[in-house]
């Protein structure tokens, strides 16, 4: 993923679980079925509390968001693998947030549905819903395009060949393992 990413931002909270992101009556859904999964991708975000705006509009299955901003621990709860792959039929590129789940982070890294990139500092309070911001995995940053601050992500360290070849099975191909 070189270059930068501008896509609209969808501000979430701490602690956001993968009953949230995908809510279990969902998980009959086979991600390998394309009708399926378009279906998966209008699910995303709908187990989150009335407080936050609809994430994919009603009959639509992608979102008008590329990114979500998160807090700590995104991604919490069980370890579905539904939980990366709806957010990435929906259309997100990026997840950045504080701090993620282990098994959300590596269901993401594996799948390529999603990247996940850790900020150094929260950032809810210089994002809002609906902003738009720019990522680039490259120089480690996003940048709020409304007032140009700038923050730093964490790099991706040894994973990031993985996440540049669009998942596991990609970078296996990749480098003629499978």
């Amino acid at each position: 993923m070189s270059g930068i990413l501008k896509a609209k931002v969808f501000v979430v909270g701490d602690n956001i679980d993968t009953d949230q992101i995908i809510p279990a009556q969902y998980l009959n859904l086979v991600p390998t079925i394309p009708d399926e999964y378009a279906r998966l991708g209008s699910y995303a975000l709908c187990g989150l509390p009335e407080q936050y705006p609809r994430f994919v509009k009603e009959g639509m299955d992608k979102t008008e968001y590329g990114i979500i901003v998160g807090g700590k621990n995104f991604g919490c709860g069980s370890s579905r693998e539904h939980a990366p792959i709806c957010l990435g039929a929906s259309g997100v590129k990026f997840v950045v947030a504080n701090s993620f789940a282990r098994i959300f982070f590596r269901n993401c890294i594996s799948t390529g549905e999603v990247c996940p990139l850790e900020s150094e500092k929260p950032l809810d309070a210089f994002f809002r819903t609906g902003d738009l911001a720019e990522i680039s995995l490259e120089n480690g940053f996003i940048r709020n395009t409304a007032d140009g601050k700038c923050f730093k992500l964490k790099d991706p360290g040894a994973v990031r060949d993985v996440i540049e070849a669009g998942g596991i099975f990609n970078y296996a191909r990749k480098n003629k393992m499978i």
